[in-house]
């Protein structure tokens, strides 16, 4: 486990050469208010189509709810922030509430996730259920038993860990179990097409490298934004919708990318 200090130290090995000292200063993409700079895709509907008010601000929380669903019906959804980031640390955080709507399948009980490098939102097809992407999967866990938070899944990708290419959809993380409806911080360090660290209250629990496209686990997409093999350079974040209520009450962003662009630039001089 690493503390975030540690992390930090990383960071500024990696750009040493910046002109600048890195920020520390956290970026709010939510501003606490409304939805401003955010769009919601819903399975089965169109982008910008926010069915069934699925994604609303209550009391300065970000909530995903279900309350004018009868049934779930695979209606997956997914509220992309507007602007696309390659080199970037960012923070949710986050706690599931309430009961699972009626028609979500097992699997999406307290379950939800930050996706990673998506595909650009206007390229999702109509019912494609899941932006291709790396998701850094949210989970709670119950009265009894273990269920570790931030594990990795891929849908529509591949990664690489311990110099092995991961074919698996989900790979677990080490995190502690979080029950009921407590908040968890759960961070992420993204480095373009290199490294992903995810964070859980300050601990690394999991590491992996080279994100690229492949696999399966994503439906009724369009083939022409899969090339498999390609890595993933960067891409949108978006918030996902699985059929279990839960309310983010920050996301935040340290923008790594000019400090990344610099330092190219000056190894190429």
């Amino acid at each position: 486990m690493r503390s975030l200090f540690l992390l930090f130290i990383l960071i500024a090995c990696r750009f040493c050469n910046a002109q600048e000292p890195i920020p520390r200063k956290w970026v709010q993409l939510f501003n606490g208010k409304d939805l401003k700079g955010w769009t919601p895709k819903i399975r089965g509907y169109e982008l910008g189509n926010n069915f069934g008010n699925t994604f609303r601000v209550v009391n300065g929380v970000i909530q995903v709810n279900y309350g004018h669903y009868k049934t779930f019906d695979d209606r997956f959804g997914h509220l992309f922030y507007k602007t696309p980031f390659s080199y970037y640390l960012l923070a949710v955080e986050y706690r599931f509430t309430g009961k699972q709507t009626p028609g979500a399948p097992g699997w999406a009980y307290k379950n939800s996730g930050i996706m990673l490098h998506c595909q650009a939102p206007e390229t999702m097809l109509k019912n494609q259920d899941f932006p291709i992407s790396i998701e850094d999967q949210l989970l709670g866990g119950d009265s009894t038993g273990e269920r570790s938070t931030c594990n990795v899944c891929t849908p529509g990708t591949n990664i690489v860990m311990d110099g092995k290419l991961q074919t698996q959809h989900c790979i677990n993380s080490d995190s502690k179990t979080f029950r009921n409806d407590v908040w968890v911080r759960a961070e992420v360090l993204v480095l373009g097409d290199s490294v992903i660290k995810q964070i859980v209250n300050g601990d690394t629990v999991l590491v992996y490298e080279k994100p690229q496209l492949g696999g399966s686990n994503v439906t009724d997409f369009d083939a022409a934004v899969k090339k498999d093999g390609e890595l993933l350079k960067s891409g949108y974040i978006s918030l996902q919708s699985e059929g279990h209520p839960v309310e983010f009450r920050k996301v935040e962003i340290i923008d790594l990318s000019p400090y990344y662009e610099r330092k190219k630039i000056k190894r190429k001089k």
